[in-house]
């Protein structure tokens, strides 16, 4: 479990792993889709310092939904794509307990479920149900697959990571560097993940023409020339380069 703390957080975010819970042991369970069905809920009660992880296989270009109801404020849960060594691609103690995102390979997922420390220190329990929902259609062996030679950053779930523009406020203020890492599907559809000053995250979902946002933000979007002008909330502004939703 020591191990898990050590590595679990974004590459961004590696303080907020120091939270977990430290001790105690992994639970798995397997996730199963009723005959015809997308989607399934589970009903589970975690004590202490006991994480379960739940796997469930997916494909690239699938959209999984992750939504966690529980009784307990301090029990949250991770994503974590297949193969990860404990890098997650979600994570819910700094971004809340709903998730959507573009999946960036085939394989099995984990979704970790767990108490923060300090609750798991108190043997606190949590009754909870957890909605896991997986849609997108990829009978076709390259539907959703990233453009050819788009290789990942090691040890990370992105095609790319670096800087783009931002600002937040005032658009007339001067822009700064926001840290992003970049999942892509099929051509110019893509899932930008943003850090700006201030440490909280943002999540952008590129699809053709259309730009949306997690956490039902209001997101409003503009193509002008190769740049990406994006407002989200009428308080944060992303200017984003097409080459980082494409990979040209």
């Amino acid at each position: 479990m020591k191990r898990m703390v050590r590595h679990l957080a974004l590459v961004c975010l590696l303080t907020a792993a120091s939270n977990l819970a430290t001790a105690g042991g992994i639970e798995t369970r397997s996730l199963h889709f009723a005959k015809g069905t997308s989607s399934v809920k589970v009903h589970e009660t975690l004590k202490g310092d006991t994480t379960i992880d739940y796997k469930v296989g997916a494909r690239t270009g699938q959209t999984m939904s992750v939504i966690l109801e529980t009784s307990n404020n301090a029990n949250y849960f991770n994503v974590l794509p297949p193969g990860s060594k404990d890098v997650a691609i979600f994570i819910g103690s700094t971004s809340g307990n709903e998730w959507s995102g573009l999946l960036p390979d085939n394989g099995e997922y984990t979704i970790r479920v767990y108490l923060m420390r300090s609750a798991a220190r108190r043997n606190e329990t949590a009754s909870y149900t957890l909605s896991v929902d997986i849609t997108g259609d990829t009978s076709e062996p390259t539907m959703g697959m990233a453009p050819a030679g788009d290789v990942k950053v090691k040890d990370t779930p992105y095609h790319a990571t670096g800087q783009v523009t931002c600002t937040m406020g005032d658009s007339s203020q001067d822009f700064v560097q926001c840290e992003f890492g970049v999942i892509r599907g099929t051509p110019g559809n893509a899932e930008v993940h943003l850090t700006p000053p201030g440490g909280f995250k943002r999540v952008l979902i590129f699809a053709g023409s259309k730009v949306s946002g997690d956490s039902n933000a209001k997101v409003m979007a503009k193509k002008e020339g190769d740049t990406w002008s994006v407002d989200v909330n009428d308080y944060e502004h992303y200017r984003i380069p097409e080459a980082v939703i494409t990979g040209g």
